[in-house]
């Protein structure tokens, strides 16, 4: 499995890179892309669990259409054979396109903004989306609705967050529709800011929940089905220029989960991202 991961990051990185929108690697945040800007993002998530590992390639294209509007498109490709409880904050197997509406931005002073962003989007399950072993699933997309609010400033970052995906049903058979929320706190330390000709660091510490109900299969509730996740770590992002670089891991603080489950012992992310600017649009 290790080897099948790296071939295809390094296959991928000279295309998209991934830590998106200057954010954290896990939590929800409210950067959106510069009017006119487009963002190529590549990233490695992983999941270990009492039964062995899986790894989500995660490829996505955003562009800018004003400074607070964003749409974005992930195209995932999973590596391991685990079936994981499902998830939506941590990126699995389901192509997404999601619009970022960030309808709040104050700044209070020089270096310090107040901001909301809102989520829309729609998860269509791929060719990979299954869940083998525990339930059929139908391919019929869902509908992710989610804010998030923060403050941001020269050395730190808080944001708070939540999304709901809903599936639906079809023949009798339904995914399970997940909540997901999270809490961040960012530090940036006088001595890590630094020219763009540098590399800019900023540290993060993650807090990430995620609960699901049970699977619906021949209009019958799939028992022990149900999960609900609480998992904290630290990451860090840097920036040079143009490309970012990100990387973490959290371990869970609180699981719930159905036996038809295996407990995941640690997740694990590392993303680059390269923004393409236009008509000398910056941040």
């Amino acid at each position: 499995m290790r080897r099948a991961v790296v071939f295809l990051v390094v296959l991928g990185l000279p295309l998209f890179s991934g830590a998106a929108e200057h954010g954290p690697v896990f939590a929800l945040a409210t950067p959106t892309n510069s009017q006119g800007e487009w963002s190529f993002d590549e990233g490695v998530f992983g999941r270990n669990t009492s039964l062995g590992s899986q790894a989500s390639v995660r490829e996505l294209m955003a562009y800018g259409f004003t400074p607070h509007l964003t749409v974005s498109f992930t195209l995932p490709v999973v590596v391991g054979n685990t079936t994981p409880p499902p998830t939506r904050i941590q990126p699995g197997d389901d192509f997404e396109s999601t619009l970022s509406w960030r309808f709040q931005h104050r700044a209070t002073k020089v270096g310090t903004r107040f901001e909301s962003t809102a989520f829309a989007g729609v998860a269509a399950p791929g060719p990979q989306s299954g869940f083998a072993g525990i339930a059929h699933t139908t391919n019929v997309p869902g509908t992710m609705f989610g804010v998030v609010s923060g403050m941001a400033s020269r050395s730190n970052y808080v944001w708070l967050g939540s999304t709901y995906t809903k599936f639906y049903e079809h023949n009798g058979d339904r995914r399970p529709d997940v909540l997901d929320y999270s809490l961040v706190y960012g530090y940036r330390p006088l001595k890590w800011r630094r020219p763009p000709d540098k590399w800019d660091w900023r540290l993060f510490g993650e807090l990430v929940g995620e609960r699901s109900n049970r699977f619906q299969q021949a209009n019958a509730t799939v028992a022990n089905t149900q999960a609900h996740q609480v998992f904290l770590g630290p990451t860090a992002l840097g920036i040079f220029h143009n490309y970012t670089v990100s990387f973490g891991a959290q371990f869970p603080v609180y699981q719930d989960l159905g036996t038809a489950f295996p407990k995941e012992h640690v997740r694990f992310a590392v993303n680059f991202s390269y923004l393409l600017f236009q008509h000398g649009n910056s941040h």
